[in-house]
């Protein structure tokens, strides 16, 4: 219930972890239990529709009511898709590929060679064309985004990879304050190499696709001016520029998207959603929609019942101000989080995070496991990330009142671990 769940064994936990950032409004919410009760709900539990080609007369007015309401400022799009991630970023990755050549064709139609050669795997039909990602950054276990994926060698081990390129992500150092040149340094070099790979690639770069925070490899973060600059050397490249909001989105980190912080000079191409929506998409600007039907598609283009959810959750976060409430709860952690990273450096360091989309690292990745064990026998649920980081992952209710049992188990940790 709320902030709290139950193991099999009958231990009643804080849930920190939230299946993977996917809990939006904590567990057996009385709104959306309340809302599971309706008609609407019960039609579409007794049979999905293939959205594509036979949706409900409603669901045009269900997705507008819902998902223009939410989305992120310039993109006026929105495409559902099923339901990850995953399918979220593969889709986009498609749209980028179909306006690229659109543009190279000059709007015209596909030729009959192109036609042709793409049921061979072959140019022109099929482009020698790619997507730039960073390295740590995580944007599915699809085939294309695996592509994509840089962490978590798991995952791509013994799949066939596209030869797509991989740019460095800035590595801050903490705390910002004390190393703001150097940092400033490292974000120069990361944008530079991007600069270079767009100009330079053998297969040429069509997208960029990068995370507000690289949360799989280890909740790396950069400035808004490194996104900002991000931005303006892909609008100058005429490459689309993907944020991918899978993990981020819905309010975490203290905006409803991450990239709303940012302050660019023009909005990005596409903005991919999942997780804590419990729908799958993507916003996008006019140009990135399909000039023929049937381009992105698959069997249910999204599932009315999850859109059902997301209206749902949607209204409780405005109802109850908590993406407010991931600012004062965040800020009330971080806080606390420092003050035990100043007098355990050992076991705790390398602070961040915005909203409650916080993380530290431990010292050694056997520090990170045994961390992460001993909160959770004292009845905190948390993540690991990266190599030997901690995340957090909390519901947006999460309060200060679940803070301080989190900050007083954190304090029992620290005091009890022996290095």
């Amino acid at each position: 219930m709320g902030n709290f769940v139950v193991d099999a064994d009958g231990n009643t936990m804080l849930d920190m972890y939230c299946h993977i950032a996917s809990l939006p409004i904590g567990y057996n919410h009385p709104m959306m239990e309340e809302a599971s009760r309706s008609q609407q709900w019960h039609r579409h539990l007794l049979q999905r529709p293939a959205l594509g080609s036979m949706p409900s007369s409603d669901f045009p007015a269900q997705l507008e009511s819902t998902m223009q309401e939410i989305a992120p400022k310039g993109l006026a799009q929105v495409q559902m898709t099923c339901g990850c991630g995953s399918s979220a970023n593969e889709n986009a990755y498609k749209a980028v590929f179909m306006r690229y050549q659109h543009r190279a064709r000059g709007g015209n139609p596909p030729s009959a060679e192109e036609l042709s050669s793409c049921m061979l795997n072959e140019a022109p039909g099929s482009p020698h064309l790619s997507i730039l990602s960073f390295e740590g950054g995580f944007h599915g276990r699809t085939f294309g985004c695996l592509s994509t994926t840089r962490s978590k060698a798991i995952h791509k081990l013994d799949i066939p990879a596209l030869p797509w390129p991989v740019a460095p992500f800035p590595k801050l150092r903490y705390p910002l304050e004390k190393y703001e040149a150097e940092n400033r340094a490292e974000e120069e070099r990361c944008l530079k190499a991007v600069e270079h790979i767009i100009a330079n690639n053998p297969i040429q770069v069509a997208g960029v696709v990068v995370e507000p925070v690289l949360a799989e490899g280890g909740d790396k973060h950069a400035s808004p001016a490194f996104f900002r600059k991000l931005r303006e050397i892909t609008a100058r490249a005429g490459v689309a520029m993907i944020v991918d909001e899978v993990q981020t989105g819905v309010g975490a980190t203290g905006s409803f998207w991450a990239h709303e912080q940012w302050d660019l000079p023009t909005p990005p191409d596409i903005v991919t959603f999942s997780k804590k929506m419990q729908a799958s998409g993507y916003f996008y600007q006019d140009e990135f929609r399909p000039d023929q039907p049937f381009r992105i598609y698959n069997t249910w283009m999204g599932d009315p019942l999850r859109l059902l959810q997301a209206k749902t959750i949607v209204d409780v976060i405005k109802r109850d101000k908590l993406v407010e409430n991931t600012k004062i709860t965040g800020a009330f952690v971080l806080e606390g989080l420092q003050e035990i990273a100043a007098r355990r450096p050992e076991l705790v360091s390398n602070v961040r995070g915005s909203g409650t989309f916080i993380a530290f690292d431990a010292k050694t990745p056997a520090d990170r496991d045994a961390i992460l064990s001993a909160a959770r026998n004292l009845g905190v649920n948390l993540g690991g990330c990266g190599t030997q980081s901690i995340r957090l992952r909390p519901s947006l209710t999460f309060a200060p009142k679940h803070a301080n049992i989190f900050l007083d188990t954190m304090e029992k940790v620290i005091t009890e671990y022996k290095m």
